[in-house]
């Protein structure tokens, strides 16, 4: 059965991959299935079952949902189930809410089967890439529910709040780990106490209302580890630019590059041939960057370096402990149609590794907006969240499937002989170490230019101009988007 897709609504993961002439869709989600050996990672999860259907083709059917583009698991019971199983929705609800089924292991597993059968391991460049999304959800019997700042729209909101670790390479984007956040605010009752507090879920539950998320951060980048998958950075937007998240990294033996918020957060520095002072992210502008910017080689901007001490002890902590590390100021563009760069145009970026030069730290940190697709496309067209249960247990389950679907997604893509350029670039490497931006993250630009194509085949008799013209835009758009250059973004960190 060809299911049919909406090209036009979907992003380029997913298009590529889901309307490819080749293949159908459920054969293709079969073959995945076979060639990530899906069934033995179920049973090494330790999933088990006693009655009815296997496990294996439980989690089978409760994964395919989504990839047949259904809008829901009862719509999909309803039109196409039995198609696949003979089984009835009830069994994919029941095991949706089983407390003791560990999805967390699946995923990490899964994860790790594409890492390897990829070779990402060999990635020139390997990220740890930090992230949190809202889920705006409302009902008094919804679990795991509070009150969140949304800095999107800059209020805030009723809903769930996951955090979610993943690895980002030249390559591909893959979600490792995923937690619910529950804040203090406002936060939703269980329905009911879980069945034994020692459960997974249980324990999962202990962890969204206990747990800061750097500690989630540093638990799961620990746990990433043990498992085998390797990462030489930690990418972070300015929410997760605190000193427990440098600490971590530093314990963790991984370079942190972190965007900064201009907060009250103090270096120490010398400034202007003084000794040293400890001066805040704004104060070190206006006395040592303001009158200093260099164009920053095969980027569109310009940035100044700084190399200041921070002190990491934390509050018991009667002595400091004075690390050095990289501040790299980057002045914001003006936007496409937009108003002149502001006094407060500019972004703050650190590295705990003295050694990066402004452009690979800026390269390396655009590999955060792999983050950024994932959730898109996640809610948009994963099931991220949209299970229609209410249970905290249920709501787990929902964030962890969404991550192997896409997961299922990126292996396919990965296997395609069109996508697969890692052999090219190894031919290469001495011109890669002078390439641009662009240049090293083509694979993404060839999404932005497929996109801008799309757009001008509805127009006739367009110039070769006329493309490059709307190329050139959409690329530019993308700089200012993956470095969280824009002017929205840089007033926010203002404190």
């Amino acid at each position: 059965m060809k299911n049919g897709i909406n090209s036009g609504s979907l992003p380029p993961l997913i298009c590529d991959v889901m309307t490819d002439s080749k293949h159908y869709i459920d054969n293709l989600f079969a073959d995945t299935w076979k060639k990530l050996k899906l069934n033995s990672l179920i049973k090494g999860a330790g999933f088990t079952k006693r009655t009815g259907i296997e496990i294996s083709e439980a989690v089978f059917i409760l994964l395919l949902w989504k990839w047949l583009n259904m809008s829901s698991i009862a719509m999909f019971s309803k039109k196409a189930l039995g198609t696949f199983s003979r089984a009835r929705k009830d069994v994919m609800y029941d095991l949706l809410k089983r407390e003791e089924i560990n999805w967390r292991t699946l995923n990490s597993h899964t994860a790790k089967a594409v890492y390897q059968q990829n070779n990402l391991g060999g990635s020139r460049v390997k990220a740890f890439v930090l992230d949190d999304s809202i889920k705006t959800r409302c009902g008094k019997k919804m679990e795991g529910v509070s009150s969140h700042f949304d800095h999107v729209t800059g209020r805030h909101v009723m809903g769930q709040q996951v955090l979610t670790l993943g690895l980002a390479t030249e390559e591909a984007f893959l979600p490792l780990d995923s937690q619910i956040y529950i804040s203090q605010v406002k936060a939703r009752e269980l329905i009911k106490p879980h069945k034994d507090g020692r459960s997974v879920a249980g324990k999962r539950y202990s962890e969204a209302t206990t747990q800061t998320k750097p500690e989630m951060a540093a638990n799961m980048m620990k746990r990433a580890l043990r498992s085998g998958i390797e990462a030489d950075y930690v990418l972070a937007d300015a929410w997760f630019g605190t000193k427990p998240m440098i600490r971590t990294a530093l314990e963790l033996d991984v370079c942190a590059i972190l965007r900064m918020k201009k907060s009250k957060m103090k270096y120490r520095a010398v400034v202007s041939g003084r000794k040293k002072q400890l001066l805040n992210a704004q104060e070190l502008y206006s006395y040592a960057v303001r009158q200093e910017w260099k164009k920053v080689r095969g980027m569109p901007w310009k940035a100044v370096t700084l190399d200041v001490e921070l002190d990491l002890a934390e509050k018991d902590e009667k002595k400091p402990r004075w690390k050095r590390v990289r501040l790299l100021f980057v002045r914001g563009l003006q936007e496409p149609g937009g108003e002149e760069v502001g006094k407060k145009d500019w972004a703050l970026f650190l590295t705990t590794d003295i050694q990066l030069s402004m452009s690979k730290m800026l390269e390396t940190y655009a590999l955060r907006w792999g983050i950024e697709v994932y959730f898109k496309e996640a809610k948009q067209h994963l099931g991220f969240l949209k299970e229609q249960t209410a249970t905290f247990a249920s709501h787990t389950a929902s964030i962890h499937l969404c991550a192997i679907r896409y997961l299922m997604l990126v292996h396919n893509k990965l296997e395609g002989q069109d996508y697969r350029i890692g052999d090219i670039r190894s031919q290469m490497q001495d011109q890669l170490d002078s390439l641009s931006f662009a240049g090293r993250l083509w694979q993404i630009f060839r999404a932005i230019i497929s996109g801008t194509l799309n757009e001008l085949r509805k127009s006739l008799g367009c110039s070769v101009s006329t493309v490059m013209l709307a190329i050139d835009k959409r690329v530019h758009e993308f700089f200012i988007q993956s470095l969280q250059l824009d002017t929205f973004t840089m007033q926010l960190e203002y404190e």
